[in-house]
């Protein structure tokens, strides 16, 4: 089963830019980290896949072992682990988060997640 749930999470960081993964859905978060790191990425203006980790408790705990991350929200850019809600908002707050985004060409590019 773990092999599934890793092709799955896989497959959804390679096929799109920007994927949280989150408790409850972008229009309604089911936690205060999910919701902060939602509207970061609204505010930034860039398209995001979203991924409801409460939906599947496979994936939920796959997703943990996955990034060695015990904690959701979990973030990816361009298929590359970057944190949870303390690391984003902190790249936020410093421009690091921009800078990244524009560093992979989508910041405000109109790209699809």
């Amino acid at each position: 089963m773990k092999n599934l749930i890793f092709e799955r999470i896989r497959q959804d960081i390679t096929n799109n830019n920007i994927v949280l993964y989150i408790k409850g859905t972008a229009v309604f978060p089911q936690c205060g980290f999910s919701a902060a790191v939602v509207q970061i990425f609204s505010q930034i203006g860039v398209p995001f896949k979203e991924v409801n980790v409460l939906q599947d408790t496979a994936l939920h705990e796959g997703l943990k072992k996955y990034a060695n991350w015990p904690k959701t929200p979990q973030i990816y850019i361009k298929g590359e682990f970057i944190g949870g809600a303390d690391i984003i908002r902190e790249m936020y707050n410093n421009g690091e988060l921009e800078a990244l985004l524009e560093q992979h060409e989508l910041n405000n590019s109109g790209k699809v997640a």
